[in-house]
């Protein structure tokens, strides 16, 4: 698997393929509307235009079978106005330096179990100057979610991030140590 970064600009000639990718990992779900290619493809177009966007695509062949992609909680960010957790104080300022979110990371099924999903989240990871990730993880996804905690990540919250969106478990990974 060829890995490969790209930021916003370098995003637009691959987008479709990407599409194409979620498309096939979410195919029992597209008919949510918050799962909709539609939606997704509008919350990368939110992410891409944000300060410190990242994405590593992960292909075979030429093709996509995987990527990750996330950018920089600026202050003032929504990512935690739906946090339904208590958190210390602080936990959740951002300054446009502090946090990377991890908005997605996904892989097509053949390439489950290969740790291609590993080496996509590392690539993108890989020299990151913030304290910390954090990623969201669906709530009703607990082997997911179990694969993050390997990988260090802790708990931090529950999250509703959109009024139609699936429940999920805030995580926090720390990089600066």
């Amino acid at each position: 698997m060829r890995l490969e970064r790209r930021d916003a600009a370098g995003l637009g000639e691959i987008r479709p393929q990407l599409l194409d990718v979620y498309a096939e990992i979410y195919a029992d779900r597209l008919g949510e509307e918050f799962h909709s290619v539609e939606r997704f493809d509008e919350r990368l177009g939110w992410n891409s235009e944000v300060p410190g966007f990242t994405a590593v695509v992960g292909s075979l062949d030429e093709t996509p079978v995987g990527y990750a992609y996330g950018c920089v909680l600026q202050a003032g960010t929504r990512w935690w106005n739906r946090l339904r957790t208590p958190v210390p104080d602080g936990a959740t300022v951002e300054d446009g330096a502090r946090t990377f979110a991890l908005s997605e990371l996904m892989v097509v099924e053949k390439m489950r179990g290969t740790g291609a999903a590993k080496a996509i989240h590392d690539e993108l990871l890989r020299g990151r100057p913030e304290q910390r990730v954090t990623l969201l993880v669906e709530r009703e996804h607990p082997k997911v979610r179990g694969l993050y905690e390997a990988w260090g990540y802790g708990w931090f919250g529950e999250v509703l991030p959109f009024a139609d969106s699936p429940l999920y478990d805030a995580m926090v990974l720390r990089i600066d140590s």
